[in-house]
């Protein structure tokens, strides 16, 4: 018997299309929510399982299809197309920054951190292809990745809360603006990257991140990026989160650091013995 084609049997399916009726009703849906999910103190409960569905891990800025860095690999390999997440397309690099992004983006298969399994940092890791889970208490939230089991402790109303040090995920601070969870992160080490592009950054970078419910399972992210040493002015990027409605939906292992150690020392591998 086929399957019936209601929205239940696809939950992912009907976050999205969820998603998509609230982004036709942008004004009404986004400025006033009132059916969203609250903590018992009356905060937006963001509880839950996230991930984003878009092109953003290849390049955060508009890109044509195109033909991937392995050729076996053939049409499963190539990079898609993507109408990009940054507000007027553009990042607003100095001269001597684009240039470098451009040489990242030549040899992107080597270069980019992501392949060594290093942290992803932030923004990136919101939209990597892989779900992450929020976990909100009243003063600490806690963001979980499935990718690498990467992870950040988000301080609520801390604001004297200092970084002791540089960290991959860098040093998260949160305030509420009315229904709008705000977190700004600093102190971000300078290697990692926004994508396979080789779009970058360096350890001034400051991201203000703004979580704002468009509905009880849509998120608008939104964050402003500013680095005085790489960009000639701040610049946002923006995109809706899906809640993951699958049953029984809970993050997985992908422990990438098995297969980066395949990469750097797979060709020390023992070979089986056929002589005898």
């Amino acid at each position: 018997m086929a399957r019936s084609l209601n929205p239940a049997n696809f939950p992912l399916a009907a976050a999205i299309i969820a998603g998509l009726i609230s982004l036709g009703s942008f004004g009404s849906a986004f400025s006033q929510p009132t059916d969203i999910p609250r903590t018992a103190d009356g905060r937006p409960d963001f509880n839950g399982i996230w991930q984003a569905i878009n092109t953003a891990n290849w390049n955060i800025e508009p890109h044509a299809a195109d033909f991937g860095p392995v050729v076996e690999m053939g049409a499963i390999g190539a990079i898609p197309a993507g109408l990009g997440i940054v507000e007027g397309d553009e990042i607003p690099y100095t001269p001597e920054a684009r240039q470098q992004q451009q040489l990242n983006q030549a040899d992107w298969l080597a270069n980019d951190p992501l392949v060594k399994c290093y942290m992803p940092g932030i923004p990136r890791a919101n939209y990597l292809p892989f779900p992450f889970q929020i976990v909100q208490s009243t003063d600490t939230i806690i963001f979980a990745y499935e990718f690498a089991s990467a992870s950040r402790i988000v301080y609520v109303d801390q604001p004297d809360y200092e970084a002791p040090i540089l960290s991959w995920m860098g040093h998260n601070l949160a305030s509420y603006d009315g229904d709008t969870l705000v977190i700004d992160v600093t102190d971000q080490v300078p290697d990692t990257w926004f994508d396979h592009a080789g779009n970058h950054h360096s350890d001034a970078l400051r991201v203000t991140e703004r979580y704002t419910y468009m509905g009880p399972n849509v998120i608008r992210y939104e964050a402003t990026l500013e680095d005085p040493n790489t960009y000639t002015e701040p610049w946002r990027i923006s995109f809706p989160l899906y809640r993951r409605l699958d049953e029984n939906m809970q993050l997985l292992e992908f422990k990438c650091v098995e297969f980066t150690e395949e990469l750097l020392y797979g060709d020390l591998r023992k070979q089986a013995n056929t002589t005898n």
